[in-house]
C-alpha cells in the first residue's frame, strides 16, 4: 500500500483517476494549484486506487494524504 501525498500546500484543482483505475508510476492522480500555477501530483508506484481523500475544490496541507494505491 502506498499513500500519494501532496507536494505542496495548495488546492485540488482536478483529480485525474477513479476509484478502481490501474496506475503505474508516473501516472498523475491530480492537480493542484497553488499560486496560480498547475502541479501535477504523481504516484510512484504502480497498482490499483483503492482509496481518493480528496475531493477537487477542496484546500490541502503539504503532505496530505491524496489517495491510496495497492
Amino acid at each position: 500500500m502506498a499513500e500519494i501525498c501532496a507536494h505542496i500546500t495548495g488546492t485540488v484543482w482536478k483529480i485525474e483517476v477513479k476509484l478502481g483505475a490501474k496506475v503505474e508510476p508516473g501516472d498523475v492522480i491530480a492537480i493542484l494549484e497553488s499560486m496560480k500555477m498547475e502541479m501535477p501530483v504523481e504516484t510512484e508506484v504502480g497498482g490499483t486506487v483503492t482509496e481518493i481523500k480528496v475531493v477537487e475544490g477542496q484546500s490541502i496541507a503539504e503532505g496530505a494524504i491524496i489517495a491510496v494505491v495497492e
